[in-house]
């Protein structure tokens, strides 16, 4: 080769290099060697081209060799597992391990360190038995951490007056609107300022520790949301640290389960004050208990009755008669003072206005007669069947459905910006009788609603409805009809027990079965929570997993429709859903998640940082406990040889494998996406 050849030879290498290197440093920030948002992004969408056509196929097919499992001579036979660990539980078709893990990530948000281990120490039977009676496992930890937030422990009627609507809070304070935007403009000044003099990362020394910066920008915020979005910042950080740090793990998964079952929008009018009560004393206490208590609780809950309307539905003629009764006692009223209105507050000793009808009625002291137009609303009506109870196949009618809003009426709310407290008006309420789906109601009063609820609770076909509502969200997208009777049979003979329902679902061979392992795909609520239990995360601050969920697609508290979120696979499977949760993943896992601090050295070992299939093998360890389709691993595989794993070019040697690249990765396979 001549001296010119040589040196363009030399130039391309030169060439390759540098091109090389552009693209390292393109994909990396300069400290630490994590990847950065444009390389996150770039390396997300080519892993989710190579692992769609797996989300596709169904439950992954795993191969890894299980410890318990047997092999005859007409070839492998179910796996046999200890009867001290499994109990009375029918598990015949998955390995031990698996077994732990499908326990997890059902009737759990998913294992942390430490959870598998402890589950094959005392038993899996025992550790459903702890989860099934959650009032005897110790939350201590949990209940400290939600201190932080003060609203979760306000009444509606404290949150009313401490984050009053603006436009209320303006008047009261008698101000203009701008004078009030421009006092919570201070007010969040005010607060970022607090908080920044709190910093562990404050002063000239820089941050205490590496996650610092991470959590005081987190915690700067969560200082500017003031007024009452506050209150759904608090109440969607509870429900993410509960689903996360909770040793109640299947109380925390029931209580997302029955709240989309109940469903309640928060930004409809007054429900932002509301919720925090209607999760608190509504959903939480009867997550184990009989349907029947729950369906009343919900029925009676002022953020039900204000989210579907009943708190305004009234008897037509009922109505009529009331307002007829004030306009007699305002006519009595009224003849006490000569024919005319007394003067209004305020006004003394000013003009007293004539009567109704006189001239000049509306000015000075007088008080012209409002007449209101109220009727029966259907809303909750046909909603407490159609999506609460019977089902919609149930064969009601119409009739039905009017006759159910008559037997409701008068459940309203006192005063839902300033009492927000569930009372019942018997003036509003419908007299005589009402039939709905061939029952008579006719006890006069609230009576009639409690009465057509406990129908509603106890129908064969409620019993039906809720056991497939359950199996559907805990077993499969289409669940097995015999499981489903089981279930419901369990569900007539005792009332309507959920906790009985449930032991009948986890006692059934159709929730062990292969084709059950791994059939779910994790919501985007259940996909944060998964991921910040499995990496072990300390969350200081979990409004940014909050924000993340709903930037995947399920804000927290804000489902319009009253049927909630969907947990089927077709609802959260595309393209631009998993390219959303890879670039979480690889965002959470490379300590690039606000608020959080992600510590994967002591879970790694030294002996992975410079090899990266020894990375590799400890990342499906840790995450999916070595459970991994072939071809998942194969693609993973792919990917161990790139710059970006490496933190190294082609001819540089392997400086330290990025063990957050590798578990982002890991955490974006179909394996990890399933429950």
């Amino acid at each position: 080769m001549s001296h010119a050849n040589a040196g363009l030879g030399s130039s391309r290498v030169r060439r390759r290099k540098s091109t090389r290197e552009l693209v390292r440093q393109a994909c990396f920030r300069s400290e630490g060697g994590h990847l950065d948002a444009a390389g996150a992004t770039f390396l997300a969408a080519a892993m989710v081209l190579a692992l769609t056509g797996l989300f596709a196929m169904g439950a992954p097919n795993v191969t890894n060799a299980a410890p318990n499992a047997t092999a005859g001579a007409a070839g492998p036979s179910a796996p046999i597992l200890d009867s001290k660990f499994k109990g009375h539980l029918p598990i015949t078709e998955l390995t031990e391990d698996q077994a732990i893990m499908h326990a997890l990530n059902r009737l759990a948000y998913g294992p942390r360190p430490g959870d598998v281990e402890r589950i094959r120490q005392i038993g899996l039977e025992k550790w459903i038995d702890e989860q099934l009676h959650p009032e005897s496992i110790d939350d201590s930890a949990l209940d400290k951490r939600l201190e932080n937030y003060p609203t979760l422990s306000m009444s509606s009627q404290k949150l009313l007056n401490e984050f009053p609507p603006p436009n209320q809070a303006a008047k009261k304070e008698g101000e203009t609107k701008q004078e009030y935007q421009d006092q919570m403009k201070a007010k969040r000044q005010q607060a970022v300022a607090q908080v920044m003099a709190q910093e562990p990362g404050a002063g000239a020394g820089g941050p205490a520790n590496p996650g610092a910066d991470n959590v005081d920008k987190s915690r700067e915020q969560l200082a500017k949301i003031q007024g009452p979005q506050r209150i759904i910042a608090e109440l969607s950080m509870a429900k993410v640290d509960r689903a996360v740090y909770s040793n109640r793990q299947l109380e925390a998964v029931m209580e997302d389960f029955w709240f989309n079952h109940f469903n309640v929008f928060a930004n409809k009018g007054a429900d932002k004050w509301l919720l925090t009560s209607y999760v608190r004393d509504t959903i939480r206490p009867h997550t184990m208990g009989k349907f029947q208590d729950l369906l009343i609780a919900t029925a009676k809950s002022p953020a039900m009755l204000f989210y579907l309307d009943n708190w305004q539905s009234v008897d037509p003629v009922a109505f009529q008669q009331h307002q007829q009764e004030i306009a007699m006692r305002r006519r009595g009223y009224y003849g006490m003072f000569g024919g005319v209105y007394p003067p209004m507050p305020g006004t003394f000793p000013g003009p007293v206005g004539s009567g109704p009808g006189a001239q000049g009625g509306a000015q000075g002291g007088a008080r012209p007669q409002q007449q209101q137009e109220r009727g029966l609303n259907e809303n909750y009506g046909r909603e407490v069947m159609e999506l609460h109870t019977v089902g919609v196949d149930a064969g009601y009618t119409q009739q039905d459905v009017t006759e159910m809003a008559r037997v409701l009426t008068g459940w309203t709310v006192r005063e839902p910006r300033r009492d927000p407290e569930y009372v019942f008006r018997p003036e509003f309420h419908a007299a005589g009788k009402k039939v709905v789906m061939g029952r008579t109601f006719d006890y006069g009063g609230e009576k009639d609603g409690e009465e057509a609820l406990k129908m509603l609770a106890n129908d064969p076909r409620t019993a039906k409805f809720i056991s497939t509502e359950m199996a559907r969200h805990f077993v499969s997208d289409a669940p097995p009809a015999a499981l489903v009777d089981r279930m419901a049979a369990t569900y007539e003979s005792t009332g309507g027990d959920i906790r009985s329902v449930m032991k009948t679902m986890i006692y059934s061979p159709e929730f062990w079965s292969k084709e059950t392992y791994r059939a779910k795909v994790k919501t985007p609520f259940e996909l944060v929570a998964s991921t910040a239990r499995v990496l072990n995360a300390d969350v200081a601050v979990s409004l940014p997993l909050a924000q993340w969920v709903g930037r995947m697609g399920e804000p927290l508290f804000l489902c319009q429709p009253p049927n909630g979120y969907s947990d089927k696979a077709e609802t959260w499977v595309n393209t631009g859903a998993l390219l959303n949760r890879l670039n979480f993943a690889l965002t959470f896992a490379n300590g690039r998640l606000s608020g959080t601090n992600v510590d994967l050295q002591p879970m790694f070992g030294d002996d992975a940082s410079k090899d990266p299939e020894a990375a590799l093998t400890r990342s499906l360890d840790l995450f999916l406990d070595g459970q991994v389709d072939a071809q998942t691993k194969q693609t993973l595989e792919t990917r161990l040889n790139d710059p970006q794993v490496l933190q190294a070019s082609l001819y540089d040697p392997v400086k330290q494998v990025n063990e957050g690249l590798l578990s982002g990765l890991v955490l974006g396979t179909p394996e990890f996406q399933r429950r």
